[in-house]
């Protein structure tokens, strides 16, 4: 091999590893700062994300902590650069409290700091005030329930999905509320068993810097109204969810794309999470 072929041999090589650095160093800078892909695992917030659905979430929307970069272990910086303070009905992304800081959670923004909050037999009411609560009707488009192990002891005996989950689906409809806070915002809820522990939660006020969250999926939602997840400071919060850009059913990985036809939702695709969609079959 002569001289000059090998010079150019390398230097192809050279610009190939310098445009290989330049795309991961975009695509780090986008999702640190601008959008992160996040997938949906649970049911927590049905009807509203649905387990399978993949969303965008803007990094920017409240600023940003230590929490919201991937090496928030390090503990580099404390407080939001940039802050700005969730919307009540939000549906934000964040890390817990305690143990489980290495898990995301997805939940709606209900209470802002200084408000109070309390439930009175699955009614939210916020600041002594009832929320304006509708019921719309009835489904059996529900996935994932019985996750929590208090309420398994509450629920009907539900036969079982896939060897270990309850399939209400099957069993009992499930009652759909919407639900719509003083600001206007309106979304969907389940209600699917009364008298279970977050259906009655006395009169709580949310402390300073902090923000109560709740699931959509009222029934199956480890949130702000139990001790485990408890009041998220504003610290913990990565983003705001806005985009639904892909949907797929029956547990199937999005790499699948021969199941594609079959699984994938094709009417949630490049849909905003804030919109209200019919409550759609699993």
């Amino acid at each position: 091999m002569s001289r000059n072929k090998k010079q150019k041999q390398d230097e192809g090589i050279g610009s190939l590893i310098r445009m290989i650095i330049e795309v991961v160093l975009v695509v780090m800078v986008i999702r640190i700062f601008l959008f992160q892909p996040f997938y949906i695992p649970t049911g927590s917030m049905q009807p509203t994300l649905l387990v399978g659905d993949y969303v965008f979430v803007s990094k920017y929307a409240y600023g940003y902590s230590r929490y919201s970069q991937p090496f928030w272990s390090l503990n580099l910086f404390s407080g939001r650069i940039w802050g700005a303070e969730p919307k009540r009905g939000d549906i934000a992304v964040f890390r817990p409290t305690g143990i489980n800081q290495d898990n995301y959670f997805i939940k709606r923004v209900i209470g802002l700091p200084g408000d109070t909050i309390e439930m009175r037999s699955g009614a939210l009411y916020l600041n002594g005030e009832a929320v304006k609560r509708e019921k719309i009707g009835e489904t059996a488009s529900v996935d994932m329930i019985g996750d929590l192990p208090a309420y398994k002891e509450k629920l009907p005996p539900y036969r079982i999905k896939s060897g270990h989950r309850f399939n209400p689906a099957i069993d009992a409809p499930v009652t759909v509320y919407r639900e719509t806070l003083p600001n206007g915002v309106s979304y969907n809820t389940f209600d699917i068993y009364q008298g279970t522990e977050g259906d009655n939660v006395a009169p709580v006020t949310v402390a300073p810097g902090h923000y109560f969250m709740m699931g959509d999926n009222r029934d199956n939602s480890e949130d702000s109204r139990f001790a485990a997840l408890s009041q998220v400071p504003e610290e913990n919060l990565i983003g705001r969810a806005n985009l639904r850009f892909f949907s797929i059913r029956n547990g199937t990985a999005a790499w699948k794309i021969w199941r594609w036809p079959s699984d994938a939702r094709w009417g949630r695709l490049f849909t905003s999470v804030q919109t209200i969609q019919d409550v759609p079959a699993q």
